[in-house]
C-alpha cells in the first residue's frame, strides 16, 4: 500500500484569509504596536498606537519546555506559544488560540550566526505564510559575539510567502527591551498571527 500523501494547497492570496487565523478575544488590527520588557526579565507588555495595553506575556517552563502565555489587558487568556521541544537555540514554537484551543501557526526558527529567520507556517497544512528575518549580518554577528552585544536592538523585516515586504520590527538601544512592530501592508498575510508572532520573538530570543 502506498504512503499517504499530505495535501499542501498552493500559495495564494485567497488562502491567507484573515478570518481563518483570527485570535479570539483580541483585536490586532492596528498598524503599529510597541513592545516593552518589564524590569523583571521575561515579562512583556504590548500597547497599540493609542498607547492602550493590548497584551501581556511572560516566559514559563512546563516539563522543561518554554511556554509563553499571553493575556489581554484584563488578564484573560488570549493565546499561548509553546516550544516543540526542550529549550534550544532553534526550533519550532506553536501558537494556539487560548479560547478555542485551535493551533493557528507554527514559528519555525532557523538560526545562524549571520542571520536569524523565523518562518510562520499554517499549523495544519504546514504552508508558509510569512517570514521575519534579521536585517544585517553584522548586527546579528555583533549581538552574538561582542561583550554586551545583547544590548544591540533587534531589527527584522517581515515579508510574505513570496518575499514581498510587509513590515518591520525596530528595537531601541536600551537595558530594557523596547521596540516597535510596524505593518505596512498586510494584504497578503494573516495579520493577527503575524503580529502575535512578532510580539513573542523577542521574548524567545532572550532565552
Amino acid at each position: 500500500m502506498g504512503a499517504r500523501l499530505k495535501w499542501l494547497p498552493a500559495k495564494s492570496d485567497a488562502m491567507v484569509s484573515a478570518r481563518e487565523y483570527d485570535i479570539g478575544g483580541i483585536d490586532l488590527s492596528d498598524d503599529r504596536y510597541t513592545i516593552e520588557q518589564s524590569l523583571i526579565r521575561k515579562k512583556y507588555t504590548a500597547s497599540n498606537a493609542a498607547g492602550d495595553t493590548v497584551l501581556k506575556g511572560k516566559q514559563k517552563l512546563f516539563k522543561l519546555k518554554e511556554e509563553f502565555p499571553f493575556v489581554d489587558a484584563d488578564g484573560n487568556d488570549v493565546f499561548t506559544v509553546t516550544a516543540g521541544g526542550v529549550i534550544d537555540v532553534a526550533g519550532d514554537y506553536l501558537l494556539s488560540d487560548a479560547r478555542t484551543g485551535e493551533d493557528l501557526v507554527v514559528l519555525d526558527n532557523d538560526f545562524s550566526i549571520l542571520q536569524d529567520t523565523w518562518t510562520i507556517r499554517d499549523a495544519e497544512a504546514d504552508t508558509e505564510l510569512a517570514s521575519i528575518t534579521s536585517r544585517g549580518a553584522l548586527v546579528t554577528l555583533a549581538r552574538s559575539t561582542l561583550p554586551f552585544g545583547e544590548l544591540i536592538p533587534h531589527k527584522y523585516e517581515i515579508t510574505d510567502a513570496d518575499g514581498r515586504h510587509v513590515g518591520a520590527i525596530d528595537g531601541q538601544l536600551s537595558f530594557r527591551d523596547r521596540y516597535e512592530i510596524r505593518v505596512d501592508d498586510a494584504s497578503t498575510v494573516p495579520k493577527e498571527p503575524i503580529v502575535a508572532a512578532a510580539m513573542v520573538i523577542d521574548a524567545i530570543q532572550e532565552n
